[in-house]
Order: C-alpha cells, then structure tokens, then sequence
C-alpha cells in the first residue's frame, strides 16, 4: 500500500503494474486498422481537474474519493508539464541535483519543504461492450499514484517509460472516477539527473484499452538475413492473456509494394505461442534502404469470432560485433549521428507528433544517418518513425546520477555516489533497462541499448549490461561513462567518450585496439558552428575502429519566452535597428514566410540551434552591457541601443535556396551564432 513515506525508498519502485510489453497496437478488425483507429482504446486525453500543492504535507488529503468536491480546483491540459501550465517554473540544472541548495537531503531521502504535487481527477464512462480495462500512461514526472473510484490501485517511478495497471476490479456501472497524484521528487529523482529542464505531470498520452477474451500481451519480433544475406529467417514469440484455444492467422506484405509474402494460421492452446518461417530474396533494411515488411496477425476464438487484428512492422537485418568492428548486414557502418532532446519550446517534453516527425525529415534531408536518444526512452512514436525513415537508433535507459559523482567538473566518488555497488539501488534501474527494453525491443532501428549516462561505474551498470546482452544477442550495448571508472570496463561493447579530440582518439586506438572507438557526443554546437568536424569526419575513413559519433545536439532545449536585451537606454533605437535589418537582401520577400512551428527562442545561457549547415547567423556579442554591439555576418550594424529583440531561427530550408541568389556569403566559420532577426510584431506567435 503507497504512502509518502515510501517515496524515498529505492526498492519501493512499483506496485501492482503489469509487467512491460511490447508496443503493438490491437485493433478490432481490419477496417479499423485501415483507419488507425482502434474501438479497443480510448484516449483520456483532454482537461482534467487539478489541484497544485507545494509539498507533500500541503497535498489534498481524501481527493481519490468518488464524492471529493473539485469543482473549485483549476483545470489542466494533460499531456502537459504542470509547470508550462502556471503552476511552478521550469528549472534548468545540469550535474547539480534541483534541490541542491535549497534542503540538504541524502540518497534514501526526498526534499519535504519543496517537494510539488499536482492531484488530478478525471470522471469517465467505460465505452460500451467494455468487461474490462487498462490504464495506460506513456509517462508521468516522476512518480505517479493511481486511484479508481475511491481505491488505491497502484503506484509507479521512471518518467520515460509506460505504467500500465488494470482497473477492472474497481469499475462501476455509470461514471467512473480515476484520481492521479503525481509527485515532483520520490527515489527515482535521483537516477534522474540528467542535463534538462527539470518538469513534471503526465507529459504523454494517458489511454484506457481493453483486452478481448484472448489478446496478444506481447510480442517478440526476431528477423534476420541468412544465406549470405540473400534471404531472410522471421521469428514471432506470442505471449497470451488466456490459454483458451484459438486460431492465429499469420500474415506478411512487402510495405511498399503490398505484396502477399506469406499467409498461415496456428491452432493455439497455452499462454505463449513462436511462429518461424524463411522468405527468400528479403530485401533487408539500412538507414540507406530502409526497407519493411508488414506482418498482420490475426487471432479469433474457437468458434471462429474475430476478437483482434495486430499490424507489425518489421525489418529484416543484421548487426553484430566481427572481431573489433561493428556491422550492418555484413558491412563495416560509420554513425554520422546526432543527440537529441525530446523537446518543444513551447511544451517541453509534451511533444506533438508532427513537430516529431519534422526532426526526422529534417536528420535524413542532411544526411544524417543516426539517433542517440538523449538520455532517456523518448516517445514510442519516434522509433516507428526511424523504421520508416532510416535511422540508427542508440536507445537510452532513463538513468543519469551526474550530481553524485561529479562536483565543479572533477571526479568525487564518495558513499552517495549512485548506483555504484549499491545492491538496493540495482533493482530500480535494472527494471528502467527492462521496461524500455521489453517496449521498444520490436523497432529494427534500434541497433543499440544504452545504460544510461553519466553515471559513473560499477557494478549496478555492470549488472544492467549483461541484462541487455542476455535479453537480446542481436543487439549491442554501450555505456560511455567506464571513462571515469575503468573497474567494469565490459560494461560496454564500444569505446565511447565524449568531445575527445582527434589527436586524443587516435593516441587512444594507438594503445587499445580491443574494442571500435565512438563520440557519443562531440562537437559541440549549442551556439557553435561546429568547426572543424571534416577531421573527425575524415578519420572514419583513415581508422576502420573509429566508427563516427554523434554531434551535441540537435534542437537545444529552450523555451519561447519574450526576452528583453537592454543594450543602452533610447527606445527609438528600435527603428533604426529593423531598418538595418531591411538592408538585407535576404529579408525582402521572406518575413510573410514566417510561421508559428518555424519560430525557436532562446532563453537564458542557451542559444537555439541545429546540427546542420549554417545558412545565416546573428549574435549579439560583447560581455559589457554599455558596449555590446548587434553582428550579423561580421558587419556591424549597430551599437549602444536599446531594443526589443525577439530571437528567431527561421525555416533553413528555405532559406539556403535565398542563399543560392544572394550574393553575400553568410556562413561565418567558428563563431557562435543564431541564425537571424525580425520584427516582433510579423513573428510574435499567439499563445497556447
């Protein structure tokens, strides 16, 4: 049974959650599945009422009641972070912990003077036909407990990862109930520490689904190229919610032409079930070709009822370890890569699918080839784009403990320093590594599980490793940070080290030649303009154990806000700063272009920008106040003025073919730049 006092124990993680499976989606039949519309699920997407408390003893007591008045409470979006919504303010911390500085509390503990709950309460009717369902919630900030109608039901820590529960034994006829108190900080907050803003609530999708009378719980997809790569061997592994008997009709289309590969049917008794089956002549998937097939499996009941149809993509390929260096379907691959945050500046991590999916088009459209999702499972959708698209996926356990170990930039391994050997800390993250495991363990894009970052050493992450490894031989595992603790240096499968320099990397394979050698992150362009990356870019091709990396990073993480530069004191100033602008040939016919998702902010100490060519750059340079000067390019175009300035980075995309007729060239080669200024007035867009 959950109480707060159990929020700051390690070993308390979960209670009664159903186990992690798979992400495949049921639909009632195959019109449905046509639709992408599933009569088996319903969003509870939407408004809910909420209630904001500032810590734990100032939290609603008796809310999760059927007859608990919250007419007089505040409504929220959800998904949303409740400090986007005015509840709170979005903190940024990198390697120190958010409460640092402000209450002294230790591993085994949480902060009580400042510890946020956000309880919401959402009243539904279960869809008609409806015997049974579960809540689904993709992921809640940073622990979450769970009440129906009045009763405890469950209780949930790992932000980035679905917490499913079954709520069926304490539905009712008529309206329902479903109460969420959702903490800031609990035990998990301390493996949590990664380099972000630091929000909280339900920042993805909450769903009810429901299971027919026998339904698919899991799915283990395994395809692999065989006979020299020529043809292709498909493995299903089904795991049932009833032994009852029924029929699984199994069946393969190519995706692109829609062709009838294979079609079969199983008799089934048990709670699991393989199929196995050879395709001749596959065509495998590559970031290059990322070619898929499409399996539909179909399950009906003995009496031949059609109770569920799953769709399942798949990818047909290879990717191991030969001798020192790694290979995709038999060829030696180089990741011309990048990190990414889930981010929005205008949600946070409460990302909308299309602005997800932009980022991909935009990776493939400069020709990069790989993803490490930075530092965390991101949203399930984001994969199935990468499947699609062609994309190497490194997939990140949701664990960073940077504030234990690591203070003004040195290495301070002391008794705090998690998870290190600490047996009572194993658990917690070995169920992270399972839970996003066992979801995403279907996406052909992901070639690598990721222990997490900057977590020191130890053998917790030890542990972890050789979890994946056992779990899943078709895949590697890296962990970065045995840099700074060499004692379980099999932790990883690759040498992995951020911002090395060239001269390093290869004074490095000069004395260790066991392992392939990557830049989980290096060249570093939040407000760079990444100079110099043609050396590491060239070493791919002079070393064959340097095998790429992954530029930091893609999008920064900032947050739309109107910020004021106050550079010296005449407002006037304004005009004759945008009639600078004007000059510019660039701006004559573009500013109607503008669009609200075109549009990033900058906010604080961090600058937007992309890992890309960079077409246009502006900053505003200088350290005194009085004296800095307005640059664009390397011309000056005004000083001492004071001004509204509203950031923006505009669509590059359009803007490199401007580029094209323009004369002037406007890449500036090592300075850091944002890419441009506009009116406030043409640009400013209009609130959520």
């Amino acid at each position: 049974m959950f109480t707060v006092d159990r929020l700051a124990d390690p070993a308390f993680f979960e209670e009664n959650r159903l186990p992690a499976h798979s992400d495949h989606v049921s639909f009632a039949d195959a019109m449905e599945m046509a639709e992408g519309v599933s009569s088996l699920r319903r969003s509870l997407n939407g408004i809910w009422s909420f209630h904001y408390a500032r810590n734990l003893a100032a939290r609603p007591q008796g809310f999760e009641q059927p007859d608990y008045d919250v007419s007089g409470w505040e409504t929220i979006r959800v998904p949303a972070h409740w400090q986007m919504e005015g509840h709170g303010v979005p903190q940024y911390t990198n390697q120190t912990y958010p409460w640092d500085g402000h209450e002294v509390v230790h591993p085994g503990e949480v902060p009580q003077r400042d510890n946020p709950v956000g309880s919401y309460v959402k009243d539904f009717i279960l869809p008609q036909g409806w015997d049974n369902a579960i809540l689904s919630l993709q992921g809640v900030e940073s622990a979450v407990a769970v009440y129906m109608n009045g009763q405890y039901v469950g209780y949930s820590e790992d932000s980035f990862t679905p917490s499913d529960f079954d709520l069926t034994p304490y539905l009712k006829e008529g309206t329902n109930r479903l109460a969420l108190q959702v903490f800031r900080f609990s035990s998990g907050s301390w493996i949590e520490d990664q380099d972000f803003w630091r929000f909280s609530g339900i920042f993805r999708e909450v769903m009810l689904y429901t299971k027919p009378a026998v339904h698919l719980d899991d799915l283990r997809v395994t395809a692999e190229p065989i006979h020299d790569y020529q043809d292709g061997k498909l493995h299903l592994d089904m795991k049932w919610n009833s032994g009852e008997a029924h029929k699984v009709a199994i069946e393969l289309y190519d995706a692109e032409t829609g062709d009838c590969l294979l079609a079969e049917e199983q008799q089934v008794e048990g709670l699991s079930s393989s199929f196995e089956a050879e395709l001749k002549g596959v065509k495998l998937w590559s970031a290059e070709e990322p070619n898929l097939y499409r399996a539909v499996i179909s399950v009906e009941d003995a009496e031949g009822h059609l109770l569920e149809v799953i769709p399942q993509n798949i990818g047909f390929r290879e990717f191991r370890m030969d001798g020192t260096i790694m290979k995709l379907n038999g060829k030696r691959i180089v990741f011309k890569g990048t990190n990414r945050h889930e981010f929005d500046c205008y949600s946070g991590r409460a990302a909308d699918p299309s602005e997800i999916e932009k980022d991909i088009i935009v990776m493939k459209q400069h020709n990069i080839n790989a993803l490490r999702c930075s530092h965390y499972p991101n949203s399930s959708y984001i994969y199935e784009l990468c499947d699609r698209y062609g994309l190497y996926v490194i997939d990140e356990t949701n664990l960073e403990t940077h504030g234990s170990w690591m203070r003004n930039g040195k290495k301070d391994i002391i008794e705090d320093t998690l998870p290190n050997d600490h047996e009572e800390w194993q658990d917690i993250i070995l169920d992270r590594a399972k839970s996003m495991f066992e979801r995403d363990k279907n996406h052909a894009a992901i070639l690598i599980w990721s222990c997490g970052n900057e977590s020191c050493g130890g053998k917790d992450l030890y542990v972890m490793s050789e979890y994946f490894r056992h779990a899943d031989p078709t895949r590697l595992v890296h962990y970065e940070n045995i840099f700074w603790d060499r004692r379980y240096n099999g932790t990883s499968d690759m040498e992995s080290q951020m911002y090395p320099t060239v001269a390093s990397i290869k004074k490095f394979l000069a004395e260790h030649r066991d392992k392939p050698f990557i830049c989980c992150e290096y060249t570093h362009a939040m407000g760079n303009s990444i100079g110099g990356m043609h050396k590491y870019t060239d070493l791919t091709d002079e070393e064959p154990l340097y095998q790429g990396g992954f530029i930091w990073d893609f999008v920064d993480q900032a947050i739309w806000h109107k910020d004021r530069c106050v550079l010296l004191e005449a407002q006037r100033c304004r005009d004759r700063l945008l009639a600078c602008i004007r000059q510019w040939q660039i701006f004559k016919n573009y500013r109607a272009r503008l669009a609200r998702q075109d549009v990033r902010r900058i906010r604080g100490r961090f600058p937007d920008n992309l890992a890309v060519e960079h077409e246009l750059q502006m900053q505003l340079i200088g350290s005194d106040i009085r004296e800095q000067a307005l640059v664009v390019d390397g011309d000056l175009l005004c000083r001492d003025i004071e001004v509204e300035v509203l950031v923006i980075e505009l669509d590059f995309l359009h803007l490199r073919r401007q580029l094209a007729v323009c004369k002037q060239d406007a890449v500036t080669a090592e300075v850091a730049v944002v890419r441009a200024v506009a009116e406030v007035a043409a640009v400013r867009p209009a609130t959520s």
